[in-house]
């Protein structure tokens, strides 16, 4: 598959930020750094409240809060002001205080970048400019503050949205960021890359990265945000292919017979109505593939196994539609039958089709015309009339193919609608790793500790011996509740890494048992299943630094 990087050379796509003048990347960038053009730097000049408003798509707080700087004494703040009027805000600025702010690069260099349009002295934004960042990680590693182009999103213009338009940093793709986990991989892809979200974070610890779009004002869009940040990004300006790799194609056609390690991809999942004579070029390529229903993602998640290495990963967001009289799973569920992939779904949220219709039609501005938004409304309805579904659910997928010699170890659904502790990655790949190990060990022969953020609370009636309600709960992670039998809970309270599963369970078989009705056998094969669920969620841990070791 020819790679998009060679027929991107010149570094000048038709209507999008042009890669192809490094110089002006540089005094751009340096420009941007200068007036501490960063997400911290635009957090203090608005503020908490109005900062938090502008992460809603709220503009009024930010405009408000921006006015009062544009006549600054201190000129710092006076051109910090007008860069974040001039691409959050889409406020028209002079082109005299846009070369003020940024002197560089000034307007013109920002003309010719195509970023801007500039008519009779005043500089308007052709495309949205943010700060994006991370923090470092413990050891002062992996930290990153980056600017990232994308086009102006429905609360920053008129009109419909353009249906090549490149999406910018949106809920999706930083709930895909925050639910990856992350370890050393030598190839990785991202799938549906848009303007780089992912890509920048696989860059931090994968050693290569091949990313992929449709679209190829996308990969443009990746191109120049990639070249504006190469020294956060540690990337050669000259070689930008021996680090990364750009990719012009549908879905898995631009990697055929190709192996990754990891695999992300937040993909144009969103199920849109399919209308007669329709062509590509009517939808909107950054969330819909063009494929009916739930289609896309059912075809990926089938899929990917035949581009993942041996024990490789793939992490992803989707839809997936529910039937009337069905339960959620049972459509992904469906999708991986026999497939013999390590699989785990959490869906996140679950709404009807009216709520479906409305969350969509709004995102790209097309409930702005009463008749369109209408009949839009109606063909939404219609679609999802014609195959009973009842629901959508919205989730993330985590997908394993097997090492050799082994079996897959995680065949999880399940719903998790409450706040989860961000990121979550990190808790993920543990409790993966928990899987794994509950896999390979003899259980019964483990000695367990409690986990530090767990917590037991007991619930019981005024005057009552003793409790009706035990609960474990986390603190952390994915935040669990788990309901305990006086039993499973006296098990729980002697887990201090100095007895064996086997031998906690001996004692309380010695102090529960020799009544006639007493299923010994029975008895320790409950508490080893629910011992075995508290591991693999997280409750109970190996004391890896204990007696068992």
């Amino acid at each position: 598959m020819t790679d998009t990087a060679s027929l991107f050379n010149a570094g000048d796509t038709h209507d999008a930020p042009r890669s192809d003048r490094p110089g002006l990347l540089s005094a751009l960038a340096a420009d941007l750094r200068a007036i501490a053009y960063t997400v911290d730097g635009v957090a203090e000049l608005l503020g908490e409240s109005a900062s938090a408003a502008l992460g809603r798509d709220q503009l009024i707080p930010a405009l408000l809060a921006s006015e009062r700087f544009t006549d600054s004494r201190d000129p710092s703040v006076r051109a910090l002001a007008s860069v974040v009027r001039l691409w959050l805000l889409a406020v028209p600025q002079a082109e005299a205080d846009v070369d003020a702010a940024l002197p560089g690069i000034t307007a013109q260099g920002l003309l010719e970048l195509g970023l801007v349009t500039v008519d009779a002295g005043v500089v308007r934004a052709k495309v949205d400019l943010r700060p994006y960042g991370w923090d470092a990680n413990a050891d002062g590693s992996g930290g990153a503050e980056l600017w990232v182009a994308s086009d102006l999103a429905a609360h920053q213009q008129a009109g419909v949205l353009r249906h090549d338009h490149v999406l910018g940093i949106g809920q999706a793709s930083t709930t895909l960021v925050q639910t990856t986990f992350r370890q050393h991989s030598k190839r990785a892809l991202d799938l549906g890359t848009g303007c780089g979200i992912q890509t920048f974070h696989l860059l931090h610890h994968c050693e290569h990265v091949t990313a992929t779009d449709i679209s190829e004002r996308a990969l443009a869009f990746t191109r120049f945000n990639l070249l504006l940040n190469a020294a956060q990004l540690e990337l050669d300006p000259h070689n930008l292919e021996s680090r990364v790799s750009l990719r012009l194609g549908s879905l898995l056609d631009p990697v055929a017979g190709e192996r990754f390690s990891l695999v992300v991809s937040n993909p144009p999942f969103v199920i849109t109505p399919r209308r007669g004579g329709e062509s590509s070029s009517d939808q909107f390529t950054y969330r819909d593939g063009g494929l009916p229903g739930d289609e896309i993602v059912a075809s990926l998640v089938q899929s990917l196994a035949g581009i993942l290495e041996p024990g490789g990963s793939a992490q992803m967001l989707g839809n997936w539609e529910i039937a009337a009289g069905t339960d959620w799973k049972d459509r992904p569920m469906a999708w991986l039958q026999g497939s013999g992939l390590d699989v785990w779904f959490i869906q996140r949220e679950q709404v009807g089709p009216e709520q479906y219709a409305e969350t969509w039609l709004q995102d790209a501005s097309q409930n702005r015309e009463r008749e369109q938004y209408k009949e839009s409304y109606a063909a939404y309805l219609d679609d999802f009339a014609s195959r009973n579904v009842e629901g959508i659910g919205f989730g993330m997928i985590w997908l394993r193919r097997p090492a050799p010699g082994h079996q897959a170890t995680l065949n999880r659904f399940e719903e998790i609608t409450y706040p989860m502790e961000q990121p979550i990655g990190p808790h993920l790949g543990a409790s993966v790793g928990r899987a794994d190990w509950v896999a390979a060990s003899a259980i019964e022969q483990a000695h367990l500790i409690v986990a530090e953020d767990v917590t037991e609370e007991r619930h019981q009636r005024p005057g009552a011996a003793h409790p009706g309600v035990i609960l474990l709960r986390q603190g952390a992670g994915l935040r669990r509740t788990n309901l305990l039998s006086t039993e499973l809970a006296g098990f729980v309270s002697a887990c201090d890494g100095q007895l064996s599963v086997r031998q906690i369970s001996s004692a309380l078989v010695s102090l529960l048992g020799g009544g006639e009705d007493f299923d010994e056998g029975a008895f320790r094969a409950g508490i080893l299943r629910d011992v075995t669920n508290l591991v693999l969620d997280g409750f109970l841990l190996p004391d890896t630094e204990g007696t068992s070791a």
